[in-house]
């Protein structure tokens, strides 16, 4: 299953992709998610490998493997996120919108095996979704941390 999800963020984008690529902001904007940790290889080089612990609603937690596949920021940054029956490639792509405004353009592939395999035929229309909604959600974390910052910096003068 291939799609891509578009979305500005008003940012300049060295902000919008300062704030993306820190891992201590992941739990801030990715729900579900408890622990972002180092697993391998040299941080931010191709390679590199990360555990994501996410909880899901019932309580339980499952782990996610990402594997840095190509990190060229401000432009892009690429990765393979795998999990027990799935495979998801995205290419992440951070484009200039005007002076204020960064478009972030993301290119997911997913694989499955196994049960999800054949889940995955009914919750095609799901994954979009998902994606998006941790699109938006990214989006209000990233604009609502630089007006909190832009509030800080008022009442220093």
């Amino acid at each position: 299953m291939k799609y891509t999800c578009e979305l500005v963020i008003n940012l300049p984008r060295e902000r919008m992709v300062a704030l993306f690529d820190d891992p201590e902001n992941m739990v801030k904007w990715m729900d579900g998610l408890q622990r972002f940790e180092h697993v391998s290889g040299v941080e931010g080089q191709p390679g590199a490998q990360s555990r994501l612990v996410f909880e899901r609603d019932n309580g339980t937690t499952f782990d996610m493997i990402e594997t840095l596949t190509r990190y060229n920021l401000p432009d892009e940054i690429n990765g393979t996120y795998e999990t027990e029956g799935v495979r998801n490639v995205i290419e992440n792509w951070f484009v200039e919108d005007g002076p204020n405004a960064t478009r972030w353009i993301a290119h997911n592939v997913f694989e499955f095996g196994g049960f999800m395999g054949i889940a995955s035929w009914f919750m095609r229309p799901l994954f979009k979704r998902q994606s998006l909604k941790i699109m938006r959600s990214f989006k209000v974390f990233a604009e609502s941390t630089a007006l909190a910052s832009e509030d800080a910096s008022d009442g220093d003068e």
